[in-house]
């Protein structure tokens, strides 16, 4: 059974998800259009961070960060093994949900066009292509997506 529960991004399993994710981001993209949050800014008091596990293993991984007047998606990211079983969706339902419940209007995310998986999954779940927004800096590469809740 997926269970999607808070988790410490610094423990052992998230952590190791989290890398791979970091080393997959920076052989795709140039440094400065590498948005990833860190393991430390993961860790603030802003960030709601949960992971998927089935057991005690850990499929899958997303924050959500409480900005001004809106939620920012990051860090999603789901284990080899485990795509295409609906981890990254529970996660971003339950990313959704915790917006709801701290009464954030509007989800915002960037993305890239060469992850055309997540692509489809935010458009599936309802979010739209937006302008820029935040502190991103305009490059070739990156998707703005938006969802209101």
């Amino acid at each position: 059974m997926l269970i999607i529960e808070p988790m410490n991004p610094l423990a052992p399993g998230p952590h190791a998800l989290l890398t791979q994710s970091h080393a997959m981001m920076q052989e795709l993209f140039e440094p400065e259009e590498n948005y990833f949050l860190g393991f430390e800014a993961l860790c603030a008091p802003e960030v709601h961070f949960v992971g998927a596990r089935e057991g005690g293993e850990i499929l899958g991984t997303g924050a959500l960060v409480a900005m001004d007047g809106y939620g920012e998606v990051k860090s999603m990211f789901t284990a080899n093994a485990a795509r295409g079983r609906g981890v990254a969706a529970a996660i971003l339902r339950a990313l959704e949900d915790h917006a709801r419940d701290a009464a954030l209007p509007l989800l915002r995310l960037e993305t890239a066009d060469v992850l055309a998986g997540a692509v489809r999954l935010y458009e599936r779940h309802g979010y739209k292509r937006c302008g820029i927004f935040g502190d991103y800096a305009p490059n070739d590469v990156s998707v703005y997506m938006e969802k209101t809740l």
